[in-house]
């Protein structure tokens, strides 16, 4: 009951701390999208692309998120800028592979007879490419989201706000309702967004 009681008198820093940590994550995934699908266009095109730019995705991945954000703070300062490009840099990868695999997925029957139907590479791309590599377009968008709600917490370590505010300062306080006040609900958005 006493976790309760802290929600209830909490509420609006709670509240605020929840809206800050989805406008952050939306920043984050707008700018992830608008990268990652024309990049995932393009090395569907250019073959001799994909293999160097997933490589480079996979590796940015494969760094922990704390060593990123540490070596972002030289560069980008404190705040919610290293947050977000540490954000878009980690939600890159599914949205890069789900692009290029669903563009490179589409029989080439269904190409040739959109050529021979006089469409130009543009009309392709736009009307049958695309659309039918939506779905698993948007599956890595939707994994990437739910990374990046999960990633948004550690914005909180560099003074970008978010919901890992009340978790590090539970931490540091060795208070587990606010702890408890930070994770749950971000929890719950990751649930939500998937």
């Amino acid at each position: 009951m006493e976790f309760f009681d802290y929600m209830l008198e909490n509420k609006d820093q709670i509240l605020s701390l929840c809206i800050e940590h989805i406008q952050l994550t939306a920043i984050a995934l707008i700018i992830a999208i608008i990268i990652g699908v024309p990049i995932g266009i393009l090395i569907s095109y250019k073959k001799k692309l994909n293999k160097p730019v997933l490589g480079i995705t996979s590796v940015t991945q494969a760094i922990p998120s704390m060593a990123l954000l540490g070596f972002m703070i030289p560069f980008l300062g404190i705040g919610t800028a290293p947050a977000i490009v540490v954000v878009v840099l980690y939600s890159l990868l599914p949205i890069i592979k789900n692009t290029y695999t669903g563009i490179t997925n589409i029989p080439s029957s269904t190409i040739e007879a959109a050529t021979g139907i006089g469409l130009t590479r543009a009309q392709i791309l736009t009307k049958i490419q695309i659309p039918q590599a939506l779905p698993i377009i948007m599956a890595g968008v939707r994994i990437s989201s739910v990374s990046a709600v999960g990633l948004m917490t550690m914005a909180a370590f560099i003074g970008g706000g978010g919901l890992g505010y009340l978790i590090f300062s539970g931490i540091r306080t060795v208070n587990n309702y606010q702890i408890l006040a930070g994770a749950i609900p971000a929890c719950i958005l990751a649930l939500l967004v998937d």
